[in-house]
Protein backbone atom coordinates (compact mmCIF):
# COMPACT_ATOMS: atom_id res chain seq x y z
CA UNK A 1 0.00 0.00 0.00
CA UNK A 2 1.33 3.47 -0.81
CA UNK A 3 1.15 6.67 1.20
CA UNK A 4 -0.15 9.85 -0.42
CA UNK A 5 2.18 12.77 0.12
CA UNK A 6 0.84 16.30 -0.34
CA UNK A 7 3.04 17.87 -3.02
CA UNK A 8 2.45 21.34 -1.59
CA UNK A 9 4.04 20.35 1.73
CA UNK A 10 7.15 19.17 -0.15
CA UNK A 11 7.59 22.64 -1.63
CA UNK A 12 7.24 24.85 1.35
CA UNK A 13 10.24 26.63 2.76
CA UNK A 14 10.41 24.32 5.76
CA UNK A 15 11.12 21.35 3.49
CA UNK A 16 13.73 23.27 1.51
CA UNK A 17 15.43 24.29 4.74
CA UNK A 18 15.29 20.84 6.37
CA UNK A 19 13.89 17.99 4.28
CA UNK A 20 14.94 15.18 6.59
CA UNK A 21 11.93 15.01 8.94
CA UNK A 22 9.61 14.75 5.94
CA UNK A 23 11.85 12.21 4.22
CA UNK A 24 11.95 10.18 7.44
CA UNK A 25 8.15 10.22 7.62
CA UNK A 26 7.89 9.05 4.02
CA UNK A 27 10.58 6.41 4.56
CA UNK A 28 8.89 5.07 7.68
CA UNK A 29 5.42 4.98 6.13
CA UNK A 30 6.06 2.73 3.15
CA UNK A 31 8.72 1.39 0.79
CA UNK A 32 7.23 3.64 -1.90
CA UNK A 33 5.04 6.71 -1.62
CA UNK A 34 3.31 8.92 -4.17
CA UNK A 35 3.58 12.67 -4.36
CA UNK A 36 1.67 14.99 -6.62
CA UNK A 37 3.69 17.05 -9.04
CA UNK A 38 2.53 19.95 -11.20
CA UNK A 39 -1.03 19.70 -12.58
CA UNK A 40 -1.67 16.59 -10.50
CA UNK A 41 1.04 14.51 -12.19
CA UNK A 42 1.78 11.57 -9.85
CA UNK A 43 5.42 10.73 -9.09
CA UNK A 44 6.47 7.71 -7.04
CA UNK A 45 9.26 8.28 -4.52
CA UNK A 46 11.66 5.69 -3.06
CA UNK A 47 13.59 6.66 0.09
CA UNK A 48 15.02 3.53 1.76
CA UNK A 49 18.69 2.76 1.26
CA UNK A 50 18.43 -0.82 0.00
CA UNK A 51 15.52 0.03 -2.29
CA UNK A 52 17.22 3.12 -3.73
CA UNK A 53 20.44 1.16 -4.30
CA UNK A 54 18.59 -1.56 -6.19
CA UNK A 55 16.56 0.94 -8.20
CA UNK A 56 19.66 2.88 -9.28
CA UNK A 57 20.92 -0.32 -10.95
CA UNK A 58 17.59 -1.59 -12.30
CA UNK A 59 17.40 -1.44 -16.14
CA UNK A 60 13.60 -1.48 -15.90
CA UNK A 61 13.84 2.11 -14.68
CA UNK A 62 14.63 4.25 -17.70
CA UNK A 63 16.07 7.76 -17.75
CA UNK A 64 15.51 8.79 -21.35
CA UNK A 65 13.92 12.23 -21.09
CA UNK A 66 11.76 11.51 -24.11
CA UNK A 67 10.12 8.61 -22.29
CA UNK A 68 9.51 10.65 -19.13
CA UNK A 69 8.07 13.55 -21.10
CA UNK A 70 5.77 11.23 -23.06
CA UNK A 71 4.31 9.98 -19.77
CA UNK A 72 3.84 13.54 -18.54
CA UNK A 73 2.19 14.53 -21.82
CA UNK A 74 -0.36 11.73 -21.42
CA UNK A 75 -1.03 12.26 -17.73
CA UNK A 76 -0.76 16.04 -17.31
CA UNK A 77 -0.54 17.93 -20.62
CA UNK A 78 1.48 21.12 -20.39
CA UNK A 79 3.93 19.88 -17.75
CA UNK A 80 7.52 20.23 -19.00
CA UNK A 81 9.98 18.05 -17.11
CA UNK A 82 13.10 19.74 -18.48
CA UNK A 83 15.18 20.08 -21.62
CA UNK A 84 14.39 17.64 -24.42
CA UNK A 85 18.06 17.59 -25.44
CA UNK A 86 19.61 14.21 -24.70
CA UNK A 87 22.70 14.03 -22.50
CA UNK A 88 24.29 11.40 -20.26
CA UNK A 89 22.01 11.98 -17.27
CA UNK A 90 18.74 11.77 -19.16
CA UNK A 91 19.46 8.99 -21.66
CA UNK A 92 19.65 5.20 -21.74
CA UNK A 93 21.93 2.87 -23.71
CA UNK A 94 22.94 2.97 -26.50
CA UNK A 95 22.87 6.81 -26.44
CA UNK A 96 24.19 6.93 -22.88
CA UNK A 97 27.01 4.50 -23.72
CA UNK A 98 28.07 6.51 -26.75
CA UNK A 99 27.98 9.85 -24.96
CA UNK A 100 29.78 8.66 -21.83
CA UNK A 101 32.53 6.95 -23.81
CA UNK A 102 33.42 10.25 -25.48
CA UNK A 103 34.19 12.02 -22.21
CA UNK A 104 34.92 9.48 -19.47
CA UNK A 105 38.69 9.39 -20.06
CA UNK A 106 39.04 12.95 -18.75
CA UNK A 107 37.74 11.99 -15.31
CA UNK A 108 39.62 8.79 -14.46
CA UNK A 109 41.28 8.60 -11.06
CA UNK A 110 44.73 8.90 -12.65
CA UNK A 111 43.81 11.98 -14.68
CA UNK A 112 42.11 13.59 -11.70
CA UNK A 113 45.06 12.91 -9.37
CA UNK A 114 47.24 14.79 -11.83
CA UNK A 115 44.96 17.82 -11.41
CA UNK A 116 45.77 18.20 -7.70
CA UNK A 117 48.41 20.96 -8.18
CA UNK A 118 46.01 22.92 -10.38
CA UNK A 119 43.17 22.57 -7.86
CA UNK A 120 45.44 23.48 -4.95
CA UNK A 121 46.75 26.52 -6.80
CA UNK A 122 43.29 27.85 -7.60
CA UNK A 123 42.02 27.19 -4.07
CA UNK A 124 45.09 28.83 -2.54
CA UNK A 125 44.69 31.90 -4.70
CA UNK A 126 41.06 32.37 -3.69
CA UNK A 127 41.85 31.90 0.00
CA UNK A 128 44.77 34.33 -0.19
CA UNK A 129 42.35 36.95 -1.45
CA UNK A 130 40.19 36.49 1.66
CA UNK A 131 42.85 36.60 4.38
CA UNK A 132 42.62 40.32 5.09
CA UNK A 133 38.83 40.32 5.37
CA UNK A 134 37.08 40.14 8.70
CA UNK A 135 34.05 38.55 7.06
CA UNK A 136 33.36 36.75 3.81
CA UNK A 137 30.80 34.44 2.28
CA UNK A 138 31.98 30.84 1.99
CA UNK A 139 29.57 30.11 -0.87
CA UNK A 140 29.86 33.20 -3.07
CA UNK A 141 33.51 34.02 -2.35
CA UNK A 142 35.00 30.51 -2.30
CA UNK A 143 32.71 27.51 -2.88
CA UNK A 144 31.27 28.87 -6.12
CA UNK A 145 34.33 30.30 -7.90
CA UNK A 146 36.63 27.34 -7.19
CA UNK A 147 34.83 24.50 -9.02
CA UNK A 148 33.59 26.77 -11.79
CA UNK A 149 37.18 27.91 -12.43
CA UNK A 150 38.30 24.28 -12.52
CA UNK A 151 35.64 23.07 -14.95
CA UNK A 152 36.14 26.19 -17.09
CA UNK A 153 39.86 25.36 -17.26
CA UNK A 154 39.05 21.83 -18.44
CA UNK A 155 36.43 22.99 -20.94
CA UNK A 156 38.52 25.92 -22.14
CA UNK A 157 35.93 28.53 -21.18
CA UNK A 158 36.80 32.17 -20.40
CA UNK A 159 36.88 32.47 -16.59
CA UNK A 160 35.76 36.10 -16.77
CA UNK A 161 32.28 34.88 -17.75
CA UNK A 162 31.83 32.70 -14.67
CA UNK A 163 28.96 34.77 -13.26
CA UNK A 164 27.01 34.21 -16.47
CA UNK A 165 27.51 30.47 -16.01
CA UNK A 166 26.13 30.71 -12.48
CA UNK A 167 23.11 32.71 -13.68
CA UNK A 168 22.33 30.13 -16.35
CA UNK A 169 22.88 27.23 -13.96
CA UNK A 170 20.56 28.71 -11.34
CA UNK A 171 17.83 29.34 -13.91
CA UNK A 172 18.06 25.82 -15.33
CA UNK A 173 18.14 23.97 -12.01
CA UNK A 174 16.01 25.98 -9.60
CA UNK A 175 12.66 27.70 -9.42
CA UNK A 176 12.26 31.44 -9.72
CA UNK A 177 14.99 33.98 -10.26
CA UNK A 178 15.42 36.84 -12.68
CA UNK A 179 16.35 34.61 -15.64
CA UNK A 180 13.86 32.06 -16.99
CA UNK A 181 14.73 28.51 -18.04
CA UNK A 182 14.04 29.38 -21.69
CA UNK A 183 16.12 32.56 -21.58
CA UNK A 184 19.02 30.77 -19.89
CA UNK A 185 19.13 27.91 -22.41
CA UNK A 186 18.86 30.33 -25.35
CA UNK A 187 21.65 32.56 -24.06
CA UNK A 188 23.87 29.59 -23.25
CA UNK A 189 23.30 28.02 -26.68
CA UNK A 190 24.22 31.26 -28.41
CA UNK A 191 27.31 31.59 -26.23
CA UNK A 192 28.42 28.03 -26.96
CA UNK A 193 27.84 28.41 -30.67
CA UNK A 194 30.28 31.31 -30.67
CA UNK A 195 32.90 29.31 -28.75
CA UNK A 196 32.49 26.34 -31.10
CA UNK A 197 33.10 28.59 -34.11
CA UNK A 198 36.28 29.87 -32.46
CA UNK A 199 37.47 26.30 -31.75
CA UNK A 200 36.95 25.28 -35.37
CA UNK A 201 39.19 28.17 -36.39
CA UNK A 202 41.79 27.50 -33.68
CA UNK A 203 41.52 24.19 -31.76
CA UNK A 204 42.97 24.11 -28.26
CA UNK A 205 43.93 21.44 -25.74
CA UNK A 206 40.57 21.38 -23.97
CA UNK A 207 37.34 19.40 -23.76
CA UNK A 208 35.37 21.79 -25.97
CA UNK A 209 37.82 21.34 -28.85
CA UNK A 210 37.49 17.56 -28.50
CA UNK A 211 33.68 17.81 -28.55
CA UNK A 212 33.75 20.05 -31.62
CA UNK A 213 36.02 17.54 -33.37
CA UNK A 214 33.62 14.72 -32.45
CA UNK A 215 30.73 16.77 -33.80
CA UNK A 216 32.51 17.45 -37.09
CA UNK A 217 33.32 13.73 -37.35
CA UNK A 218 29.65 12.85 -36.99
CA UNK A 219 29.93 11.30 -33.52
CA UNK A 220 27.85 14.05 -31.90
CA UNK A 221 25.15 16.40 -33.11
CA UNK A 222 25.46 20.10 -32.33
CA UNK A 223 22.60 19.77 -29.85
CA UNK A 224 24.42 16.91 -28.13
CA UNK A 225 27.53 19.09 -27.84
CA UNK A 226 25.39 21.78 -26.20
CA UNK A 227 23.87 19.22 -23.85
CA UNK A 228 27.25 17.73 -22.96
CA UNK A 229 28.66 21.15 -22.14
CA UNK A 230 25.54 22.01 -20.11
CA UNK A 231 26.02 18.84 -18.10
CA UNK A 232 29.76 19.31 -17.55
CA UNK A 233 29.53 23.00 -16.77
CA UNK A 234 26.52 22.77 -14.49
CA UNK A 235 27.12 19.32 -12.99
CA UNK A 236 30.83 20.01 -12.76
CA UNK A 237 30.38 22.83 -10.30
CA UNK A 238 26.91 22.67 -8.72
CA UNK A 239 27.59 19.58 -6.62
CA UNK A 240 30.91 20.84 -5.27
CA UNK A 241 29.49 24.29 -4.50
CA UNK A 242 26.71 22.64 -2.52
CA UNK A 243 29.02 20.26 -0.69
CA UNK A 244 31.56 22.91 0.35
CA UNK A 245 28.80 25.13 1.72
CA UNK A 246 26.93 22.43 3.64
CA UNK A 247 30.14 20.82 4.92
CA UNK A 248 31.36 24.15 6.31
CA UNK A 249 27.99 24.80 7.94
CA UNK A 250 27.96 21.29 9.41
CA UNK A 251 31.41 21.85 10.94
CA UNK A 252 30.38 25.20 12.43
CA UNK A 253 27.24 23.55 13.77
CA UNK A 254 29.25 20.66 15.27
CA UNK A 255 32.29 22.21 17.01
CA UNK A 256 33.35 18.83 18.41
CA UNK A 257 33.64 17.44 14.89
CA UNK A 258 35.43 20.57 13.71
CA UNK A 259 37.96 20.18 16.52
CA UNK A 260 38.40 16.50 15.68
CA UNK A 261 39.06 17.23 12.00
CA UNK A 262 41.56 19.96 12.85
CA UNK A 263 43.36 17.44 15.04
CA UNK A 264 43.24 14.76 12.32
CA UNK A 265 43.84 16.56 9.00
CA UNK A 266 44.87 13.33 7.26
CA UNK A 267 41.30 12.10 7.80
CA UNK A 268 39.89 14.64 5.31
CA UNK A 269 39.08 12.02 2.61
CA UNK A 270 37.06 10.02 5.15
CA UNK A 271 35.41 13.20 6.41
CA UNK A 272 34.37 14.19 2.88
CA UNK A 273 32.54 10.88 2.52
CA UNK A 274 30.64 11.66 5.70
CA UNK A 275 29.80 15.16 4.46
CA UNK A 276 28.49 13.57 1.25
CA UNK A 277 26.30 11.21 3.26
CA UNK A 278 25.12 13.78 5.77
CA UNK A 279 24.09 16.43 3.21
CA UNK A 280 23.97 14.83 -0.24
CA UNK A 281 24.55 17.65 -2.79
CA UNK A 282 22.10 15.97 -5.14
CA UNK A 283 19.14 15.17 -2.95
CA UNK A 284 17.06 13.45 -5.65
CA UNK A 285 18.49 11.38 -8.49
CA UNK A 286 17.49 12.23 -12.04
CA UNK A 287 13.84 11.43 -12.80
CA UNK A 288 13.21 7.88 -13.95
CA UNK A 289 10.24 5.97 -15.37
CA UNK A 290 9.20 2.33 -15.31
CA UNK A 291 9.44 0.39 -18.58
CA UNK A 292 7.36 -2.33 -16.91
CA UNK A 293 5.95 -3.07 -13.47
CA UNK A 294 8.63 -2.96 -10.76
CA UNK A 295 8.14 -4.27 -7.23
CA UNK A 296 9.92 -2.35 -4.49
CA UNK A 297 9.75 -4.31 -1.25
CA UNK A 298 6.00 -5.03 -1.05
CA UNK A 299 4.84 -2.24 -3.38
CA UNK A 300 4.31 -2.66 -7.12
CA UNK A 301 4.95 0.39 -9.28
CA UNK A 302 3.08 -0.15 -12.57
CA UNK A 303 4.74 0.34 -15.92
CA UNK A 304 4.64 3.85 -17.35
CA UNK A 305 5.06 5.66 -14.02
CA UNK A 306 7.51 8.41 -13.07
CA UNK A 307 9.88 7.61 -10.20
CA UNK A 308 12.14 9.70 -7.95
CA UNK A 309 14.95 8.11 -5.96
CA UNK A 310 15.80 10.06 -2.81
CA UNK A 311 19.57 9.95 -2.31
CA UNK A 312 19.23 12.25 0.69
CA UNK A 313 16.60 10.00 2.25
CA UNK A 314 18.61 6.84 1.60
CA UNK A 315 21.75 8.35 3.11
CA UNK A 316 19.83 9.08 6.33
CA UNK A 317 18.28 5.59 6.56
CA UNK A 318 18.84 4.29 10.12
CA UNK A 319 18.73 0.70 8.86
CA UNK A 320 21.95 1.40 6.96
CA UNK A 321 23.71 4.14 8.93
CA UNK A 322 23.51 4.11 12.75
CA UNK A 323 22.47 7.45 14.21
CA UNK A 324 22.12 8.85 10.66
CA UNK A 325 21.12 12.39 11.62
CA UNK A 326 24.41 12.93 13.47
CA UNK A 327 27.61 14.06 11.75
CA UNK A 328 30.32 11.50 12.58
CA UNK A 329 33.51 12.29 10.70
CA UNK A 330 35.24 9.08 11.75
CA UNK A 331 32.28 6.95 10.69
CA UNK A 332 34.61 5.41 8.08
CA UNK A 333 31.74 4.18 5.94
CA UNK A 334 31.98 5.21 2.26
CA UNK A 335 28.76 3.40 1.35
CA UNK A 336 26.74 6.57 0.75
CA UNK A 337 24.78 7.02 -2.47
CA UNK A 338 25.65 10.69 -3.06
CA UNK A 339 27.26 9.82 -6.40
CA UNK A 340 24.57 7.33 -7.37
CA UNK A 341 25.23 3.77 -8.54
CA UNK A 342 25.17 1.74 -11.72
CA UNK A 343 25.44 3.06 -15.28
CA UNK A 344 24.75 6.63 -14.23
CA UNK A 345 27.16 6.83 -11.30
CA UNK A 346 28.59 10.35 -11.27
CA UNK A 347 31.38 10.61 -13.83
CA UNK A 348 33.00 13.45 -11.87
CA UNK A 349 33.07 11.75 -8.48
CA UNK A 350 36.87 11.61 -8.29
CA UNK A 351 37.18 15.28 -9.23
CA UNK A 352 34.42 16.34 -6.82
CA UNK A 353 36.10 14.56 -3.93
CA UNK A 354 39.51 16.00 -4.80
CA UNK A 355 38.11 19.53 -5.01
CA UNK A 356 36.33 19.13 -1.68
CA UNK A 357 39.30 17.64 0.14
CA UNK A 358 41.69 20.35 -1.07
CA UNK A 359 39.22 23.20 -0.55
CA UNK A 360 38.11 22.23 2.95
CA UNK A 361 41.67 21.53 4.08
CA UNK A 362 42.76 24.95 2.80
CA UNK A 363 39.81 26.71 4.43
CA UNK A 364 40.38 25.13 7.84
CA UNK A 365 44.13 25.63 7.70
CA UNK A 366 43.92 29.24 6.55
CA UNK A 367 41.14 30.31 8.93
CA UNK A 368 41.50 28.59 12.30
CA UNK A 369 38.86 30.78 14.01
CA UNK A 370 35.91 30.64 11.62
CA UNK A 371 32.51 31.46 13.09
CA UNK A 372 29.05 31.68 11.57
CA UNK A 373 28.18 35.35 11.02
CA UNK A 374 24.41 34.95 10.62
CA UNK A 375 21.44 33.36 12.30
CA UNK A 376 21.46 29.77 11.05
CA UNK A 377 17.69 29.86 10.72
CA UNK A 378 17.87 32.67 8.16
CA UNK A 379 20.42 31.10 5.83
CA UNK A 380 19.04 30.87 2.27
CA UNK A 381 18.87 27.41 0.66
CA UNK A 382 18.69 26.57 -3.05
CA UNK A 383 15.02 26.64 -4.04
CA UNK A 384 14.78 23.09 -5.38
CA UNK A 385 14.07 19.63 -4.00
CA UNK A 386 16.57 18.09 -6.42
CA UNK A 387 19.67 19.79 -4.98
CA UNK A 388 20.75 20.43 -1.40
CA UNK A 389 22.84 23.55 -1.05
CA UNK A 390 23.14 27.00 0.43
CA UNK A 391 22.88 30.23 -1.53
CA UNK A 392 24.98 32.06 1.05
CA UNK A 393 27.08 31.29 4.14
CA UNK A 394 28.53 34.41 5.81
CA UNK A 395 31.35 33.78 8.27
CA UNK A 396 33.53 35.79 10.61
CA UNK A 397 37.06 34.99 9.57
CA UNK A 398 39.06 35.74 12.70
CA UNK A 399 36.83 34.69 15.56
Amino acid sequence: MTTEVDDASARISAFIRDPYPTLARIRDASAVSVLEYENGLPVWIVTRYDDVTAALKDPRLGQDVRGSQAIADRRAPGVVLGSDVVHMLNSDPPDHTRLRRLIQGVFTRRRVDAMRPMVAGLAGGLLDGLRDRDRFDVVTDFAFPLPIMIICTLLGFPPEDLHSYRTWSTAILTHGGATSFEQATTEMNDYLRGLMTARRAAPQDDILSDLVAACDAGDLTEQEVFAMVFLLLIGGHETTVNLLGTATLALLHHPDQLAWLRAHPAAMPMAVDEFLRYESPVSMATLRFTHEAVTVDDVEIPGGELVLLSLGGANRDPNRFPDPDRLVLDRNDPGHLAFGQGLHRCLGSFLGKLESEVALAGLLDGFPHLELAADEGTLPWRNTIMLRGLESLPVAAHG
